[in-house]
């Protein structure tokens, strides 16, 4: 049973009905109301039917209770069940097929919009890793989303992406979705302004990079929800030692 309390929060999962609802009433929060697409519709929950396959993980602060982060995990045995995953809806990820050990994909990763602790996405990360090793869980991946769908925003972060952070070739997703932006292709002439490109840098997405993670080589255009989204994937083992030694600093 995941448990986990650094400083002023704590992280477990969820383990009631009520809890699945308090972080499908965050994520409708941090992916509906924050980013102006709710109208004057009274709070929702944003809810699909991976929710019932999926552990929640709930990050609260601990004197008063309020649920500042959450996301879910789905666990796969290994590549040949790519299929179920969320990310297979937008990613032709026949190629990661081949990987052969425990996979897990994580996903609806949020914050809640007004609370922007770094410690919040510490204890996050923390959760992550306790999780990853209990499990033996030999590849992270998911999808890491841009605010905006307008593709001129992250020139200089999809342009730092093509040059420093494309999958390797033996895993690189292909396309699926009716809707992308193949920036690899359309920048490759492009020099990113690196300090532009890590302001606009996800911060989810950012945290995957320090680790040694990889993205797909064109972006979903995402305009029900306004972002753009990039297909991740970190395997374990190229976690740089000095940060995994951090990150179970965090998790022991």
């Amino acid at each position: 049973m995941l448990s986990l309390r650094r400083g002023r929060y704590q992280a477990r999962f969820a383990e009631t009905p009520e809890d699945l609802a308090r972080a499908q009433g965050l994520r409708w929060l941090a992916f509906v109301a924050n980013r102006g697409l709710a109208g004057e519709a009274p709070m929702g929950r944003d809810a699909d039917a991976f929710d019932a396959v999926c552990r929640h993980v709930l990050v609260e602060e601990v004197r008063s209770g309020t649920l500042v982060c959450c996301f879910r995990l789905l666990p796969l045995a290994r590549g040949d069940e790519i299929g179920r995953s969320y990310s297979a809806q937008f990613y032709e990820l026949s190629a990661l097929r081949a990987f052969d050990g425990p996979m897990v994909e994580m996903g609806r990763f949020c914050i809640h919009p007004a609370w922007h602790d770094p410690d919040i996405l510490r204890v996050a990360w923390g959760a992550m890793t306790r999780y990853v090793d209990e499990e033996g869980v030999e590849m992270l991946f998911g999808c890491s989303s841009f605010m905006g769908a307008e593709t001129e925003a992250h020139l200089d972060a999809l342009a730092m992406l093509k040059d420093r952070h494309l999958a390797p070739k033996r895993w690189l997703p292909r396309v699926k979705a009716p809707n992308v932006f193949r920036f690899a292709q359309r920048l490759r002439r492009r020099k990113p302004d690196a300090k532009r490109a890590m302001l606009g840098m996800p911060p989810l997405l950012r945290t995957y990079l320090m680790m040694g993670g990889w993205v797909s080589d064109h972006a979903v255009v995402d305009r029900d929800l306004n972002t753009l989204h990039v297909f991740t994937g970190l395997e374990i083992r190229a976690i740089p030692p000095a940060r995994a030694r951090l990150l179970r600093g965090v998790a022991g």
